[in-house]
Formats: C-alpha cells, structure tokens, sequence
C-alpha cells in the first residue's frame, strides 16, 4: 500500500514540473515575440533615420568594407612591388656579376705580329738565303711580312691570324731543317696548312665540348676552330664565344629559360664570321644552321642576336644581353683594329679580282700590296699594267693614307730533280 502511495506522489510532482515548464516556455514564447517586435521597430526607425532599406545598408556596408579592403590590398601590392624592385636589382646585379665570374678568361691576344725566337743569329742567314730568294719564298708562300731586324727574334707581320700562325708554324719546323730553299719551304707551308686544318677541327670540338655540346656534324668543328684565328674589334672570337655562352647558359638557368636553346644560340651566333659569302654574319650564320637542320628557336637566337629581327622568344633575348655584357665589357674589343683588318682584307679582294691573279697579300699596315701572277696568263708587260690597274683602283676605291705600292711578282718555274745547298 505505502509504494502505491509514493507512486501517485511521485507522479503528482512530474505534473506540476511540467507545468512549472510549459509556463516557462510561453514565458520565453512571449518575451522572442516581443523582442522581434522591438527588433523590427529598431530596424523601421534606423531605415527612417538613414532613408535606406535593409538591402541597401547591407550593399553599403559590403561597399565600405570592400574599399576599405581595396585600400589595404593596394598599399600590401606597393609595398610589395618596391621590396620586388629593391631585391630584383640586387638579383640581377649578382645574376650578371655571377656570369661573369662564371665567363672570367684569360688570354695574351696577338693582333697582328707574332715572334718566333732564334738562338743563333748565324740561323737567320739560312732563312734569308742566297740574294735572299728563301725570305721571298717564305713571304710568297705564306702571305707575312718577315722581320729580322732584332737580335734573338724573327717577327711575322699580318693582319690574319691564320696566315700568321702558317707562317710561324712553318718557320719553326724550318729553323731545324737543313734543307731550307724555295721548293722545302713551298712543301713545309703547304704541310703546315694542312696540320693547321686538323689543329682548328680540335680547336673547335675543345670549345663545343667546354660548353657541353656534343655530337655536332663533323666539319661544323674546323669552322668553330676557325674562331681562334680570328678577331672582332680586337677581340679574339674564341674566348669572346667562350666567354658569351657560359654567361648566356648561366642566365638561363637562373631565370629559368630553355638552357639547351641558349646554348647553341651562344656557340653559333658569331660562327658567320668565320664563312666567306655575301651578306652579314648574323645572315650567314642563320644560313649554316638551316642548312643543317637546326631547330628553329637556336636559329632565331642567331638570327635575332643584333637585332635584326624582333626578338621570338626569351632565349633570344638572353642570346643578344650575353653577347652584349661580352663585347661591352672594359677593354674587350678595339674598333681601330677591325677597321683595318678590313682595309686590308678588302685590298687584297680587289687584286683577286683581276684575272691572271693567283694571290694577293697586304704588309706594311697597307702600304704595300704583293700579287702572286700566274706566268702561263700574264706575260711581263701585262703585269707591268695590271699593277698599275691595281694600284689606281686600292687608291680610289679605299681611304688609304699615302701611297700604296704594288708589288706583282711574277716567276716561272721548270722543276726538274731537287737540287742541294741554300
């Protein structure tokens, strides 16, 4: 009986919780209702004080906020563009001072004479030879101007270094030769051509091999060799395409460009100058690499590397700034130097020019100007004249300072059994 009891008191007090709740609840019922009603009087009265509706004020809000924001971004964006400014110089100062660490060089240039020492004076008088007809086989063969004034040294004279380095090749191997007369020095120059051919094709695989570049068509190597022998401005090209690449491949690399493009681009963009044609070497370059089937990329860089057309992509960019830091660096290059290679170069083209010419060579920084004539089409007379010719037109056509002598040499030969004696 006393467990019922506790039961319906038990159950009595869970009626009056619940109720106790529920007037709670409407409690809570009455009072949202009411502050809804206070929110919608408040939102009424601010519409009325600001004449906007809620949509509006939510616009003007997320406008403010977003200039606000704009105004934050733009002064983040300046800051950070000048930091970019101020470190970017500071990269590329290190980027270009980096290369040309990376091209740093050193070479002694010979530009137009080269010394071959002698350490009997006695050997002197065996390169001259009888009436000194062994001095005059040797300029004719090899197209130097031979100086024995100084003691001790026998200094070769030309503006080509191909020439002179024939001539002091030859002239080495002869100063230990008994047998020095016309027809031994005739064969030892024509050797020395030949082994210097060989020399340039090493030459060539050595420069294409310290930039990393492999398996190139067998003769593009003697012409890459070729570059040793030659100048531009004063600047050997060698070392100038030496020096160019490594910078060129070094830039690539920090900006990421295409390092293979650049590469080539830096070996090849001069290798016009070493070929004989007509037009200018960046045509005759982008010719040779189209001839061989070059990708179009390395041939733009060629081709673009002066400017000559609009720049095709970053590689031929870095192709032409490379070549600029190379050549414009303090005490690369001498234009005087050029100048007058070309003068002699182009005083030797107008002899060629004549027929019954076999060779013509330029000394005396252009003062004198041999002719190699070929006896079986001039007689003596016809030479006497085409010297003449010649003299009057290298006069005319070239600013040469003072008068220009023309020595034309003609000489016949009947070979028979090799004789002795100097």
């Amino acid at each position: 009986m006393s467990d019922q009891q506790d039961l319906i008191q038990l159950e009595k007090k869970l009626l009056e919780r619940q109720e106790k709740l529920e007037a709670k609840q409407e409690g809570l019922e009455r009072e949202k209702a009411e502050l809804e009603k206070k929110r919608e009087e408040y939102v009424t009265k601010l519409q009325k004080v600001s004449e906007l509706t809620s949509d509006e004020a939510k616009q003007r809000l997320l406008e403010e906020t977003e200039k606000d924001a704009s105004a934050m971004m733009a002064k983040i964006i300046r800051e950070k563009e000048d930091e970019a400014k101020r470190i970017s110089d500071k990269k590329a100062q290190e980027i270009v001072l980096d290369s040309l660490k990376h091209g740093a060089l050193n070479f002694l240039p010979e530009y137009t004479v080269s010394v071959v020492r002698v350490e009997q004076e006695d050997i002197k008088g065996r390169i001259i030879g009888k009436e000194g007809r062994n001095i005059r086989a040797f300029e004719q063969a090899t197209g130097v101007d031979v100086d024995l004034d100084e003691e001790g040294i026998i200094r070769l004279s030309s503006f080509d270094q191909i020439r002179r380095e024939v001539a002091r090749l030859s002239l080495e191997k002869l100063l230990k030769d008994t047998r020095v007369q016309p027809f031994r020095i005739e064969e030892v120059v024509q050797q020395t051509r030949a082994e210097l051919e060989k020399v340039m094709a090493e030459e060539g695989e050595k420069l294409a091999n310290e930039v990393q570049v492999y398996n190139l068509p067998a003769d593009m190597y003697p012409l890459l060799g070729r570059m040793k022998f030659r100048t531009s401005y004063g600047q050997n090209l060698l070392v100038h395409t030496l020096e160019e690449t490594k910078i060129g491949i070094h830039i690539a690399h920090e900006i990421g460009a295409n390092v293979d493009v650049v590469r080539l681009g830096c070996l090849f963009h001069d290798i016009g100058k070493v070929l004989e044609g007509d037009g200018s070497h960046v045509k005759l370059g982008a010719d040779l690499l189209k001839r061989y089937n070059f990708p179009d990329p390395i041939v733009n860089a060629v081709a673009e590397h002066h400017e000559d057309k609009p720049f095709s992509s970053v590689e031929s960019i870095i192709v032409h700034i490379a070549d600029a830091i190379s050549a414009s660096r303090p005490g690369a290059r001498y234009e005087d130097l050029e100048k007058y290679g070309q003068r002699l170069g182009e005083m030797e083209k107008i002899a060629k020019n004549y027929e019954g010419v076999e060779d013509a060579y330029a000394f005396e920084a252009g003062r004198e100007l041999r002719v190699i004539i070929n006896p079986g089409k001039l007689d003596d007379n016809q030479t006497t004249i085409l010297a003449r010719k010649i003299q009057e037109e290298v006069s005319r056509s070239l600013a040469v300072p003072g008068e220009v002598k023309v020595t034309a040499i003609r000489e016949f030969r009947a070979v028979f059994p090799e004789s002795t004696g100097i």
